[in-house]
């Protein structure tokens, strides 16, 4: 496994960093949110006397007489707090193939190299642009992907979290008006 991260060149370093950051960002997010998921719908029937931290903001709004625009607006700030992180998930996926390109390029260009300088060069001079050009290329690929599908299931969490909390904050809104 060292010695492809090794053949692969330098592009492998910020390729490896990719994956690595992805992953933590991933991990922590769908921590988070299966905390604050499984909170919600727990507490969806008690949220007046307790409400969650993400919704204290919402209720304080509420409670001092906001209108639904100005609950929206709040809302939509604790939605956006709570999607933190994931544009850089969304930044790895698209990088990390642009990085993986990158490098066949870089290996491809090693490999022409040995040809423009040796008229008759053996497979195992071009061997090393190319397996560089091969590595950097699968390595991107393989971190991409799994990033990719880790963002857009976040995506869907966050916007299961957003839909709830426009559903109790409504409900909250509409208790605390004398509504339905």
């Amino acid at each position: 496994m060292i010695e492809f991260f090794q053949k692969g060149g330098l592009l492998m370093y910020p390729i490896l960093f990719c994956s690595m950051a992805g992953v933590a960002i991933i991990v922590a997010k769908a921590v988070e949110y299966s905390r604050v998921l499984r909170r919600l719908k727990r507490d969806f029937n008690k949220i007046r006397e307790n409400p969650p931290s993400q919704l204290h903001p919402i209720i304080k709004v509420i409670e001092e007489g906001g209108t639904e625009e100005e609950v929206s607006v709040v809302g939509t700030g604790v939605v956006r707090k709570l999607e933190q992180g994931l544009s850089w998930l969304g930044l790895i996926a698209l990088i990390s193939p642009l990085l993986g390109l990158t490098g066949t390029v870089i290996g491809m260009i090693r490999a022409f190299m040995v040809i423009s300088e040796n008229p008759y060069p053996s497979p195992s001079m071009l061997a090393g642009g190319i397996w560089e050009a091969l590595i950097t290329t699968a390595a991107g690929l393989i971190v991409a992907i799994p990033i990719y599908i880790g963002h857009h299931w976040l995506e869907k969490r966050a916007d299961d979290i957003a839909f709830l909390l426009r559903e109790i904050s409504l409900s909250f809104y509409r208790r605390h008006r004398g509504g339905v």
